[in-house]
């Protein structure tokens, strides 16, 4: 039986994984979800795991729900498909690296081409509606001829390489350092991303972000939204402000937002 889990910031992890999950069977869950995963775990024999790429790594929140069911995974097949804006080198590939060697069988790789939802970076634009419309039609011809490769026990392991590697490191090793923990480490920037959110003075404490927030890194006290310096850098929270008052990371006022692929035709 398949099994789909993913993380997703802003929709597009999500997009992903459903359009695999529709076209292969078997439950599609999110890692938010309110789930037995251990059994979900047990019940499954191929478990595809589907994630956003940060700094060519896996999220924060997907290496700890990864190190909560490490023992789950053992002997598993696995498929990895991972979402990014350019490239991510072994982004797919890493995942692997979080648990000891031959934990569980890698029988496919992927990485994906979205749209882009880090919306206050001025090196960063805006995907334009066509550019949306041309990724989402690749993303599904290419989740279509996964499928029939899995399906035909065809294997195909995109970041596996030497090269992959090297390209990988190039942002992997400044975001996350040597490390392929759960935790970030110390001097790294995934660590200073981790405390980096800041609130403007048009917050309205509406609440909407800590409602929204994977981590419940927000909360509100004496009539104002602080944070516990836990953030995963998903962006969520930066895309649905009413205000564009939150930022993380990046600190620019927001001059767009991401909606995410639902509303896309």
């Amino acid at each position: 039986m398949m099994l789909t889990v993913y993380f997703s910031g802003t929709g597009n992890t999500a997009y992903i994984a459903e359009l695999f999950a529709a076209q292969m069977g078997g439950k599609c869950l999110s890692i938010e979800d309110e789930a037995n995963f251990s059994a979900e775990f047990a019940a499954a024999d191929t478990i595809a795991f589907c994630y956003p790429i940060y700094g060519s790594r896996a999220p924060l929140i997907m290496r700890q729900f990864a190190a909560r069911h490490s023992a789950c995974l053992q002997g598993k097949k696995v498929a990895i498909f991972v979402t990014q804006l350019t490239f991510s080198g072994d982004g797919a590939m890493i995942f692997a690296d979080l648990f000891p060697k031959g934990h569980f069988h890698v029988i496919y790789a992927a990485h994906f081409y979205m749209p882009n939802n880090i919306c206050n970076f001025s090196l960063l634009r805006k995907t334009g509606e066509n550019s949306i419309r041309k990724r989402m039609r690749m993303a599904e011809n290419k989740v279509a001829r996964i499928c029939r490769d899995i399906s035909g026990g065809i294997v195909r392991l995109r970041g596996a390489s030497g090269f992959a590697r090297l390209l990988g490191n190039i942002q992997g090793k400044p975001w996350q350092g040597d490390s392929t923990g759960a935790e970030a480490m110390p001097g790294t920037m995934e660590a200073k991303a981790k405390a980096g959110v800041k609130i403007d003075e048009d917050c309205t404490v509406c609440g909407l972000c800590i409602a929204a927030c994977p981590m419940k890194n927000l909360e509100m006290a004496d009539g104002a939204i602080t944070h516990n310096s836990n953030c995963t850098v998903c962006y969520r929270c930066v895309n649905l402000c009413p205000h564009r008052a939150i930022t993380t990371f990046f600190h620019s006022k927001p001059q767009w937002q991401y909606k995410g692929l639902s509303q896309k035709s």
